[in-house]
């Protein structure tokens, strides 16, 4: 009985071909993978690393985005870590970075509370969504006027309740705050997606197994349920710290820096020295050192995630 062909290994080439056939016939298992790969590190070799290297190399010139650039060295970042500014500025996002933190923790809440099976309930999760899906300058826009000192809705709140007037935009104490109060609004609804999805994949056994050894409430949740959860948690945490860092849109809408630079965050005062005040070097040495602190942040994370992961 004659035996089927056998399949051709890589190591075998069909004659009648020529070299060139011969040497990919032998060593297309090997390049297929970093054939596939090419088309996107060829776009993120120039859409990422570019401008990365493109940044660094402007922040050690001096350049108003017409004239010719002027080689300054290390200047631009002498006067950056002796501007009061730029201290107002990392302060600022080391604040909202310390309360995004609370973001995981109301969208686990969030998503205990929504997830159950009762009437109307993906109503209810659709209203909590709302954040999450509208504009970052509607969230702006929405929470500037509900704060507004003059025609805001919460001083008019306040004054039907007989309590007197507030202004936390304009007040260079409580602004900042305020800013990351709506910043949190709609960073709370994406990390409750996270854990709606998390929730999703935890072993119903192990619940009741819980269950039936006597965990309840707060044992149920810290012993069984959280364990379950670590992966969602890391990426909700590690979004939270790169939102704090990137922090700008909610600044640009709602203060635009100001009172007296109180509210200004290291992406506005990047924005405001780069295109208002034309000092591109300068510009760019400031995001150089928001990239390394966000680097710093994102490695610290990743570096305990893998010592988590190996113990």
């Amino acid at each position: 009985m004659p035996h089927p062909p056998r399949a051709m290994d890589n190591a075998s080439a069909p004659p009648g071909r020529g070299a060139l056939s011969d040497w990919w016939w032998r060593n297309q298992r090997a390049l297929t993978p970093f054939i596939l790969l090419a088309p996107a590190c060829l776009l993120f070799a120039v859409f990422v690393l570019y401008p990365i290297a493109a940044s660094i190399r402007l922040s050690l010139h001096d350049w108003d985005g017409v004239g010719p650039q002027t080689w300054v060295g290390l200047a631009n970042f002498a006067e950056l870590f002796g501007d009061p500014v730029f201290y107002t500025a990392l302060a600022n996002n080391l604040c909202w970075l310390a309360l995004y933190l609370l973001a995981p923790v109301f969208g686990l809440g969030l998503a205990l509370f929504l997830n159950q099976d009762v009437r109307g309930i993906r109503v209810v999760r659709s209203l909590f969504l709302f954040p999450f899906v509208i504009s970052q300058v509607v969230v702006g826009l929405i929470f500037a006027w509900f704060l507004n000192a003059e025609f805001g809705l919460l001083n008019r709140l306040l004054g039907s309740a007989g309590l007197p007037a507030v202004a936390p935009l304009e007040s260079g104490r409580w602004a900042i705050f305020a800013v990351i109060l709506a910043g949190l609004w709609p960073q709370t609804a994406y990390c409750m997606i996270l854990y709606l999805t998390g929730l999703t994949g935890i072993r119903p056994e192990l619940i009741e197994s819980a269950r039936m050894d006597g965990a309840r409430g707060g044992r149920l949740l810290w012993h069984v349920v959280l364990p379950q959860l670590r992966p969602v948690t890391f990426i909700a945490a590690m979004v939270c710290v790169v939102g704090a860092l990137r922090s700008f849109d909610l600044v640009a809408i709602m203060t635009a820096g100001g009172p007296y630079n109180s509210t200004m965050v290291l992406g506005y005062y990047m924005y405001e020295q780069t295109f208002l005040s034309l000092r591109y070097g300068y510009g760019a040495a400031i995001a150089a050192v928001l990239f390394a602190l966000m680097g710093a942040f994102v490695g610290l994370f990743l570096w305990r995630l893998l010592r988590r992961e190996a113990a």
